[in-house]
């Protein structure tokens, strides 16, 4: 069996939570009527035994009451098991019939279903209360004596079997509690209290009762022995440890099983995983299904906050989302020295007009997928879509070691990808460095993180320079010089610009190593 099946219901004999409706109600109802039969086998046995052994006098073993015994007693076990188990089937047949029939279960379905389970219960009592009064009957036609004896060791029995059939029936009843739950219904089985106390019934109570009916018909019986109510009180001790044991193990098992399973999926939780397989199957009907359902509603927040997380670093960039999210993000910047690399296009307008807009998006998503992942990988920022132009920072929000050295380094990595990746599309790429001022822009209620300086400007500038050579990227001689020489030595200056907006000239460089193709235009 796979661990799915194991974890759904807090056992494998329970099935998995995909288990067609009427494969659900064949494994509910053979579950359901081994447990009966179990259950009232273990009742006819500590009957036997108290009857034989536990309880001695007045005593069963007579010849007179050989018929009594060996006739009526057996028969009507046989009969009241056959009478239970058909009895039990088809009320448990009528009370699943929404789950046979593969539909979502209705208010009326449910109560079919609880008072089907009750009756299912409270059936086994009725028949051992019937034992009780047929054998009680039968006992006091021989000799009086007996009545009062065999009625309270039958209805102690019986009590054992409703007992522990309410335990069983909590346990087996699971999967149709997970869909009765899953339909947003309400469904109350048993409480952990109530199971507590069936537990406490079968290991504790009907012993305790037991010895005093010792106690008492020995101490109104002049022929029971010392060692009589010795061996009666051996028998009811070990009885009530091996009963005791079982009912204790059914209700760690009714109890268990939804912690656990609470368990591992804190324990996938603590790992990272808050996908849609981390919900559990609500199937307890007490409060601990309350429990696994209170960490669903934990695990969907948890899921809700990382898709909002997710869906606000793809906005503004995994490093501005999680500075935003160490503490709050206020209107304003600091000063910071970058390096910022502008990638603008070219001929988008004609390119509107020669293909569909479905054909330019798709191309303009493949070129603004080669300049993120190659900002990313060379620790920057993209931090604005402007159009069919992207701008991206290198040193901000967070401070790297070499900022103007990644920015070229970004920028020879896109030339070189757009030309093999997008070749329908060509771009001019500027790079320029210097101070600038970072931070949060708008007004409280909206704003955005941006930088504002002059090596914005001077980079898009350069990007309209770079678009005369579409080959190579261009970059500021300011941000060559600020590179780390590994990367500044690949540069090499190409001419001298007055820039747009300017009156001084920049000295302007490409990379070394370059395709073949013609020289950049000199000249100023």
């Amino acid at each position: 069996m796979s661990p799915r099946i194991s974890r759904d219901y807090g056992s494998i004999l329970l099935g998995s939570a995909d288990e067609s409706g009427r494969r659900l109600r064949v494994r509910v109802q053979v579950l359901l009527t081994g447990a009966i039969v179990v259950a009232n086998i273990i009742g006819i046995l500590i009957a036997a035994t108290l009857g034989v052994i536990g309880i001695p006098e007045p005593t069963f073993l007579r010849s007179d009451l050989a018929l009594v015994n060996f006739v009526a007693a057996p028969v009507y076990a046989v009969v009241a098991l056959i009478v239970g188990v058909s009895v039990g089937t088809v009320l448990m047949t009528r009370g699943l019939k929404w789950s046979i029939n593969e539909q979502i279960p209705t208010r009326a379905d449910v109560k079919r279903t609880l008072r089907a389970r009750r009756r299912l219960v409270l059936l086994q009592f009725v028949l051992w209360l019937g034992a009780a009064a047929l054998l009680g009957t039968l006992y006091g036609v021989v000799d009086a004596d007996l009545v009062a004896k065999a009625v309270l060791i039958l209805v102690m029995s019986g009590l054992v079997v409703v007992a522990i059939s309410n335990l069983l029936a909590d346990i087996m009843l699971r999967p149709v509690s997970a869909r009765i739950l899953q339909a947003g219904l309400g469904w109350r089985g048993s409480s952990v209290r109530s199971r507590s106390i069936s537990a406490w019934l079968v290991g504790t109570g009907v012993p305790l009762v037991g010895i005093f009916l010792v106690v008492f018909f020995s101490t109104f019986s002049p022929d029971t022995s010392k060692m009589n109510v010795f061996v009666a009180v051996t028998v009811l001790t070990a009885v009530a440890t091996g009963v005791g044991l079982l009912s204790v193990i059914l209700f760690a098992w009714s109890v268990t099983g939804p912690i656990q399973s609470v368990r591992s999926g804190m324990s996938r939780v603590r790992a990272g995983d808050v996908g849609a397989d981390t919900d559990l199957v609500v199937y307890d009907a007490s409060e601990l299904g309350e429990l696994q359902l209170g960490f669903n509603n934990m695990v969907s927040g948890l899921r809700e906050q990382e898709r909002l997380r997710d869906i606000f670093s793809r906005h503004v960039g995994r490093d501005v989302a999680a500075a935003a999210m160490l503490g709050d993000p206020e209107l304003g910047g600091a000063e910071r020295v970058v390096a910022v690399v502008f990638v603008d296009v070219v001929g988008s307008t004609e390119l509107a007009t020669r293909r569909t807009p479905t054909e330019v998006v798709d191309l303009l998503n493949r070129f603004f997928g080669v300049v993120v992942e190659a900002t990313e990988r060379h620790e920057g920022l993209v931090n604005k879509f402007e159009g069919d132009a992207v701008l991206s920072i290198f040193g901000a929000p967070l401070a790297i070691a070499d900022p103007a050295g990644s920015a070229l380094r970004a920028a020879r990595e896109i030339t070189q990808r757009l030309r093999a990746d997008v070749p329908d599309l060509q771009a001019g790429l500027g790079v320029s460095y210097g101070p600038v001022v970072a931070g949060n822009v708008g007004a409280i209620q909206r704003f955005e993180y941006t930088v504002i300086g002059d090596p914005v400007n001077e980079s898009a500038r350069i990007s309209e320079i770079a678009k005369q050579d579409l080959q190579v990227p261009w970059a500021s001689q300011r941000v060559v010089e600020a590179a780390d020489a590994s990367e500044r030595t690949r540069w090499k200056p190409v001419e001298s610009v007055v820039l747009r907006g300017r009156s001084e000239p920049t000295e302007l460089y490409v990379p070394r190593l370059r395709p073949n193709v013609p020289s950049p235009r000199t000249g100023g």
